[in-house]
């Protein structure tokens, strides 16, 4: 086999197993949006109390993101990503068997959280190691489509499990099948030391992503935590808001690899696709606020399949710009988003027990419009960094 087969075979398995690690990194919060309806009747967890786990999940994976991107770049990314892994699905597992509590759920939460800072670094670096430069932009596309396939996995898990032999044992089978993801983690190379403090961008301008990527992130994980909800409340039942939340899936994943895709063919300026993204998935938030079933169809496909299909592009921009240490970069703009995912559902819910679920995706539209404007200002401030690298040729993987 040629060098070019063997690199081409490299960057595949590298981007299979990046998905993969995702998705099982990711899926605890999502399997617990969508079978909140369940949990909240037998744990007894208000609205607000649902937000509060899941702003605990996230809050844990914007503390440990940093770490876990100086790990990644120091010890690798398969090690760092195997034990994102074996954290999340010792978070399922304990709460499939133990969850009988409030204070039980946030204990593995908080196992779950560090799970998925670890595994969403680890998987960035292996990408960013393996995958040639033309093709990074799919990559992380394909790469952040594993956080919609896990809100899929959750919106199936609702009539498939949920309704029939009970949601502990969708968190109990999810538990398996991310055990098994770690077969196919590929194996990484050692890093070099000392590379974590390196950063080529801006730190102000990556700051201020980070803040865009906050605000953008905290609408739309709202979104994936309280879709089914929202549809039960104005009169769906739980077995089709389970499928609306599906359905959104589908089109988040078909946005976030489209995303890429348009990515990979542009020399520059990749967050102003993200600008673009959010400002249209602003209005499909909107349209969740009015009533009827079809701005509820709508409105879910435009804020999946365009609010919350920008990360992977914003992965990439910066990966670009950090070619020397990409965990490390990613790392503070991933803390951005994790902390939109700790601050977004817990004031989402304190706002649907305070007044209702319309006024809170109204209030939603307009962070995500904000958040657009923050990712045109932080497009602004990286644009002569961009301009500098664009005719520069990434190092191959070796």
């Amino acid at each position: 086999m040629d060098t070019v087969s063997k690199a081409n075979n490299h960057a595949v398995r590298a981007a299979t197993g990046a998905v993969i690690a995702t998705v099982a990194s990711v899926v605890p919060v999502f399997l617990l949006g969508g079978l909140s309806v369940f949990m909240i009747r037998e744990l007894h967890i208000s609205p607000a109390g649902l937000g509060g786990l899941v702003a605990i999940y996230f809050a844990v994976c914007a503390v440990a993101s940093l770490p876990a991107g100086r790990c990644a770049e120091r010890y690798g990314a398969a090690p760092v990503t195997r034990s994102g892994i074996v954290l999340a699905a010792a978070c399922m597992a304990g709460i499939a068997l133990l969850a009988h509590s409030y204070a039980v759920v946030v204990a593995f939460l908080v196992v779950g959280g560090i799970g998925n800072a670890f595994g969403q670094l680890g998987s960035n670096l292996s990408l960013a190691e393996s995958v040639p430069a033309r093709r990074q932009g799919l990559s992380y596309g394909v790469k952040q489509a594993a956080i919609p396939t896990s809100t899929l996995i959750a919106g199936i898990a609702v009539p498939a499990l949920g309704l029939t032999v009970g949601w502990r044992w969708a968190f109990g089978v999810c538990a398996l099948l991310a055990l098994a993801a770690l077969l196919v983690v590929p194996k990484g190379k050692a890093r070099a030391k000392g590379g974590a403090g390196e950063r080529d961008a801006k730190l102000a301008a990556l700051v201020v992503v980070a803040v865009g990527a906050c605000l953008a992130a905290g609408t739309a994980n709202a979104l994936g935590t309280f879709l089914v909800g929202s549809a039960v409340d104005h009169g769906v039942t739980e077995a089709a808001a389970g499928l609306v939340l599906a359905l959104g899936s589908v089109f988040g994943i078909a946005g976030r690899l489209t995303s890429g895709w348009v990515a990979d063919r542009k020399p520059a300026g990749h967050l102003r696709i993200v600008v673009v993204m959010l400002a249209i998935g602003a209005i499909g938030l909107a349209l969740l606020a009015a009533p009827g079933q079809i701005t509820l169809v709508v409105g879910t496909i435009f804020g999946f399949g365009l609010g919350w299909a920008w990360p992977g592009v914003v992965n990439f921009a910066v990966v670009r710009l950090n070619p020397s240490a990409p965990a490390a970069a990613t790392s503070i703009t991933q803390a951005g988003v994790y902390a939109g995912g700790c601050v977004g559902p817990l004031s989402f819910g304190t706002l649907v027990q305070l007044t209702s679920y319309p006024t809170a995706w109204a209030a939603s539209a307009v962070l995500m419009a904000v958040a657009a404007g923050l990712m045109y200002l932080g497009t602004r401030m990286l644009a002569s960094g961009e301009k500098s690298l664009a005719g520069t040729v990434l190092p191959a993987p070796r």
